[in-house]
C-alpha cells in the first residue's frame, strides 16, 4: 500500500502522522510511504532522517493526498485538506465529529474511509489510541492551569501548592478517567487541594485506594458540582462521552458563583466542551475571560510537547496501520471488531452512531460497509 503523511497545519500544531521509526516498520512491511517536506520538523526529525528510514520526501501535500492510498494524521483534516481526498481513500487520524458538522459534511461528500483514532476500543472497553493524548492533556492541563492562574495572565494570582503557612490551590477535576486521573496526579504532585468528581462508584473507589490522602473523590451530582465549583481556584473538565458531544455540565450560572480569576481548563474542548461558556482556542491566543473566569480552551493541547506526543501516538497507531496496509481496511476491520469501531464515515455514509445521532444523521451500521 502507498502511505502518505503530511505537514500538520493547524494552528500551533507541531505532531506528525508517522516518526521515521515507523516509516522504518512500515516500508520493512513492503509499503511505500511518501512524507511532504518539512513535516517532522516539529519532533525534530529532518527529511534526511525520513529518507534513511525508507520514505520519498514529497514537495507538496497535495501531491500525497493525490498519490497515497491510505494518510495518516494526527489532528482533523483542515478544510483544504478535506479537499484533497477522494472517494475509497483511507483516512486514518483523529476526527472529533460529534460538534463538527462541517467537517462531517465534508467527508461524507469526498467518499473517503475515515478512522477516527478516538472511537478504536480494546478488550477492556477502553480507547486505547485516545489514551496516550489523553494522558498528556491531563498533566497538560495543570501547567496550564497553573500558568493561567497567575496575575498576570489573569488569574488570581495563587500558587498550585502554596508556601508554609499559606494554604495551597484547590483544584476540581470533573471526570475520574484517563484525563481526570493525570490532571489529579500532577495536581496533587505539586501540593494542590485536589477533588475528583466522578458519577462511578467503581472509578471513585480506584482513584481512593490510589491517592489515599493525597486528594479527595465526591460523587458527581448537581449540588457537589456546584459546591465544588464555587469554592476551586482551577476547575479542570475532564468529561468524555466516546465519539459523542460532551455534556455541558458547568453552566453559565455556575459560573458567576466562581471566584474572580478562578481558571477553567476544558480539555473536553475537542468534543465540544464540558463548560456552557467554552469555545475552542488556539495556542497562539489560549485563553479568554467571561465572568471575570478565565478559560483555557486549547483543541490541541498535546501540540505544544509535539515530540513526546507523536512518539506516545504512534506507539498505539502503528500496529493499526500496518494491519490496514497489510490487509486493505476492510479486511483489517473485518478481522478486528475493536478496530472497527474506529470507522466513522465510509462511501458517504456515517458509520458512527453517537456522531450521527448528535449531528441528526442517518446511521449506517459498519458492518454494512464490510458485506
Amino acid at each position: 500500500m502507498i502511505v502518505g503523511t503530511v505537514k500538520e497545519i493547524k494552528n500551533h500544531e507541531y505532531r506528525v502522522g508517522l516518526t521515521p521509526e515507523s516509516v522504518h516498520e512500515l516500508t520493512a512491511h513492503g509499503h511505500r510511504v511518501l512524507v511532504e517536506s518539512g513535516a517532522g520538523e516539529g519532533i525534530g526529525a529532518s527529511d534526511a532522517l525520513y529518507e534513511t528510514a525508507g520514505a520519498e520526501i514529497v514537495a507538496a501535500a497535495v501531491d500525497v493526498f493525490a498519490t497515497a492510498e491510505m494518510i495518516v494524521k494526527v489532528k482533523e483534516p483542515q478544510p483544504q485538506e478535506r479537499a484533497l481526498l477522494r472517494p475509497g481513500q483511507i483516512l486514518y487520524t483523529y476526527l472529533h465529529l460529534a460538534p463538527d458538522p462541517e467537517q462531517t459534511h465534508d467527508l461524507i461528500a469526498s467518499g473517503a474511509t475515515c478512522i477516527a483514532y478516538e472511537t478504536v476500543t480494546d478488550v477492556h472497553g477502553g480507547l486505547p489510541l485516545l489514551k496516550p493524548m489523553s494522558q498528556v492533556a491531563g498533566r497538560m492541563a495543570i501547567q496550564a492551569g497553573a500558568t493561567a492562574l497567575e496575575k498576570a495572565h489573569g488569574g488570581r494570582g495563587v500558587l498550585l501548592g502554596g508556601v508554609p503557612g499559606v494554604l495551597p490551590a484547590k483544584v476540581a477535576v470533573i471526570g475520574g478517567g484517563v484525563v481526570g486521573f493525570n490532571a489529579a496526579q500532577m495536581a496533587a504532585g505539586l501540593g494542590a487541594d485536589v477533588t475528583i468528581l466522578d458519577r462511578s462508584p467503581e472509578v471513585l473507589e480506584k482513584l481512593g485506594m490510589y491517592f489515599e490522602a493525597r486528594a479527595k473523590t465526591r460523587f458527581s451530582n448537581r449540588a457537589n458540582l456546584a459546591e465544588c465549583v464555587a469554592d476551586a481556584d482551577l476547575v479542570i473538565g475532564a468529561v468524555l462521552i466516546p465519539g459523542a458531544a460532551a455534556p455541558k455540565l458547568v453552566s453559565a450560572a455556575m459560573l458567576k458563583t466562581m471566584k474572580k480569576g478562578a481558571v477553567l481548563v476544558d480539555v473536553a474542548i475537542d468534543q465540544g466542551g464540558c463548560f456552557e461558556t467554552s469555545h475552542a482556542t488556539t495556542h497562539a491566543d489560549p485563553t479568554y475571560i467571561v465572568d471575570g473566569v478565565v478559560h483555557y480552551c486549547v483543541a490541541n493541547m498535546p501540540g505544544a510537547v509535539a515530540r513526546t506526543s507523536t512518539y506516545a501516538l504512534n506507539n498505539v497507531t502503528l500496529p493499526h496501520a500496518l494491519r490496514i496496509a497489510e490487509l486493505g481496511w476492510r479486511d483489517a476491520l473485518r478481522d478486528d471488531p475493536h478496530l472497527r469501531a474506529g470507522l466513522n464515515i465510509w462511501d458517504g455514509k456515517v458509520t458512527y452512531q453517537a456522531v450521527a445521532q448528535d449531528l441528526g444523521l442517518r446511521y449506517t451500521p459498519a458492518e454494512e460497509a464490510l458485506a
